[in-house]
């Protein structure tokens, strides 16, 4: 199957990348390279680009569609958490601009064999780098159901966690759940009639939250976010584009805190804890798809893009 991906908000992140010719920029969510290429075509032939993906089959798609740039690109197969050790060991200290796009691909969605979606049957994975042993099969057979419920609640923001979590555990007596359709049949007899009726797919909160706790989403953007800004030279850029609430308020919640971290009360005359702002929240409201692009590719639909700009001394 070929990897096919539509960059979501591409023409409004490149925009606010703000590309220098001669920059250095970090693609931390390479995917099928579609905001890469944008980006290797604003490159001069001193600019740099590094793309880092923990998926294989990523890996793959963009070695192939940046192949007319190879001399400018470097790709590493990783996760972005480790983005500053594996530029350290590149030569790099620092970069002009840093690009997250934290959805999961079309491509992952559409192919069945990984597991990622409630619309056709397959074997729960949902791995985004398949070299770890943990499935999503894992999670959902041997994790507790207080487990369950805190992971559903919480990651899935889905008001049924705990009647969910219940029904789980009770099936999995019987046998293991094994694929998408039986975990599907399980989540539509915890969900009220009347309300799978008003609402979208019934599985699709409680798969956010099994993928996000899986593939540690949260916790990896919490403790990257930071090491992140500090990588930025001055007037380099942070584009982060999130695809739910979770995602988007630690974004926003850990850009504000590099504006202003300054920990003294409110009534204090000056500044004494000595936390100076490393920069400033360029898009004090998130940046949304159009009306064309959410006509174009209905899945942009939830998109967000936050942007913070390193200090310029």
């Amino acid at each position: 199957m070929e990897f096919a991906h539509r960059s979501v908000l591409l023409e409004e992140t490149i925009e606010y990348l703000n590309i220098r010719p001669d920059g250095i920029y970090v693609d931390g969510t390479l995917g099928g390279a579609g905001h890469s290429s944008e980006i290797c075509k604003r490159l001069s032939d001193s600019g740099r680009l590094i793309g880092i993906d923990q998926d294989e089959d990523a890996i793959r798609a963009a070695t192939k569609r940046l192949e007319p740039y190879k001399e400018k690109v470097t790709i590493i197969r990783d996760n972005y958490c480790n983005m500053k050790t594996r530029l350290e060991e590149i030569g790099i200290q620092g970069v002009n601009g840093i690009l997250l796009d934290l959805g999961v691909s079309s491509y992952q969605l559409d192919d069945p064999e990984r597991g990622f979606t409630y619309r056709e049957c397959a074997p729960l994975d949902m791995r985004m780098d398949r070299r770890q042993s943990k499935t999503a099969r894992d999670i959902v057979n041997g994790y507790s159901e207080l487990d369950l419920y805190r992971i559903i609640r919480d990651y899935g923001e889905e008001k049924f966690a705990k009647n969910i979590a219940r029904h789980i555990v009770a099936r999995r007596q019987e046998k293991p759940i094994e694929t998408t359709e039986e975990l599907n049949d399980i989540i539509k007899a915890a969900i009220p009639a009347k309300v799978r009726a008003a609402g979208g797919h019934p599985s699709k909160r409680t798969y956010q939250a099994i993928r996000i706790e899986l593939n540690h989403e949260l916790e990896v953007l919490n403790n990257s976010l930071d090491d992140m800004i500090d990588l930025l030279l001055p007037g380099g850029r942070l584009c982060v584009i999130t695809f739910h609430s979770l995602e988007d308020r630690m974004v926003k919640t850990i850009f504000k805190r590099n504006e202003n971290p300054c920990t003294c009360p409110p009534n204090f005359p000056v500044c004494t804890c000595g936390k100076k702002s490393k920069g400033s929240m360029i898009t004090r409201k998130p940046v949304v798809p159009g009306d064309q692009e959410l006509e174009e590719n209905p899945r942009s639909k939830s998109s967000k893009l936050r942007v913070f700009e390193k200090i310029k001394e």
